[in-house]
């Protein structure tokens, strides 16, 4: 096993160092000329630092001062979103330079041109500003999202349900105390009758939800039932699990592992480990028929399961809401082409049989601070019983 992970760490140092070199020789190459006594050792250095900061500061985040290690892994991940973009970009023009020298569709002189070279570059420039400066923007805007949804069972004490369901915080360095202030004072005025966490919650590390007291955040959201969580992947990537959910239980969180509990009489929460855990944990997630087999079935079954894979289980077990995140929705177009081919749902609201789907984009970021063709938001659901 340490092999297989070696090789695989190995051949991701060998892929993202050809990319970034490539990347980062295309820019010498038309922008170096034009920019008078810049040294090309220097520029290799501070390049080379800037391609390497994210994953270095996430490997090891207390290595650096703080002050230092926070603003390397933000400059990192800026980076991270540029990198995709050009990527795709300085490939579509060199591609293009290939098939000009074959079938000669544009004249070669104008290729050969200093300035046609720059005007290119600065183009390639301002589409990426403009894509970091919209993406930053669109992942820091959450929106509210609704729908409206019944339920064929009976529950005498309650005709609605108001759920609200914020997936995927990743709370970190990046979506700090002040943008969870921002979701929480957005879920209280939503007014919720009960709130839901599918997971990850935090990004990567325990350390920033202790040292800025988000804790005391969560404390202030205003719910009539209370807030439930299942856990997340990042959960895992954080560390012990046992102390992750000891912190998020101090801050008012009922962290379901496997497990469902009864509301008001009237309809249970259940929540499912992520199978992701498993390699944390050494615990293999128990099935869902064995969750809710001594349920009263003739009550709403409302599920939290991080991942929307399999969806025939829950439907099979006629779980009647299944709430999920974890895809971001690809977060970065056109990577929602990839996360649409693997999952039967990606994203918003799927009914098969009796049973009915609902997954979010989520409300932070993972890696890029940025969204590009999809939004960070909250989920609001409106349930009717019959």
């Amino acid at each position: 096993m340490n092999g297989v992970i070696i090789l695989v760490a190995i051949l991701f140092a060998f892929l993202y160092g050809s990319i970034n070199y490539y990347i980062g020789l295309r820019v010498w190459q038309n922008l170096g000329i034009h920019i008078p006594y810049l040294n090309a050792k220097i520029y290799w250095v501070l390049f080379s630092i800037v391609a390497v900061s994210y994953i270095f500061t996430t490997l090891l985040p207390s290595f650096l001062p703080s002050i230092i290690s926070n603003r390397l892994n933000i400059i990192g991940s800026y980076w991270m979103a540029m990198m995709f973009y050009l990527i795709l970009m300085l490939s579509i023009i060199d591609l293009i330079k290939i098939l000009n020298k074959k079938f000669v569709f544009i004249p070669r002189s104008l290729f050969e041109t200093a300035n046609v070279s720059l005007i290119v570059t600065i183009v390639v420039g301002v589409f990426i500003f403009g894509i970091m400066v919209y993406g930053t923007w669109s992942a820091r805007n959450a929106i509210v999202t609704k729908y409206d949804l019944n339920s064929n069972k009976i529950v005498s004490k309650k005709k609605t349900l108001k759920v609200i369901m914020v997936s995927d915080i990743h709370l970190g360095v990046i979506v700090d105390n002040n943008r969870l202030t921002d979701m929480v004072n957005k879920i209280n005025e939503l007014n919720p009758d009960i709130v839901f966490i599918p997971g990850d919650i935090i990004d990567s590390n325990l350390d920033p939800f202790v040292k800025e007291k988000m804790g005391d955040n969560f404390k202030r959201i205003k719910s009539k039932y209370g807030v439930y969580a299942c856990l997340g992947n990042h959960e895992g990537i954080a560390g012990n699990v046992d102390d992750v959910v000891k912190n998020f239980e101090s801050a008012g969180i009922n962290v379901l592992r496997d497990k469902a509990v009864l509301i008001n009489n009237s309809f249970y929460v259940i929540g499912r480990e992520d199978t992701s855990l498993e390699r944390a944990t050494k615990v293999k997630r128990k099935d869902l028929s064995y969750l809710i087999k001594d349920l009263d079935k003739s009550k709403p079954l409302l599920l939290m399961d991080h991942q929307p894979g399999n969806l025939s289980e829950p439907e099979n077990q006629k779980i009647d809401l299944q709430l999920s995140g974890h895809t971001h929705r690809g977060q970065l177009f056109p990577a929602n082409i990839i996360t649409k081919a693997i999952f039967e749902i990606d994203y918003g609201y799927l009914k098969k049989k009796n049973s009915q789907f609902i997954v979010s984009s989520g409300y932070g970021t993972w890696g890029p601070p940025i969204r590009l063709g999809s939004r960070s938001e909250i989920v609001e659901m409106n349930l009717k019983f019959k």
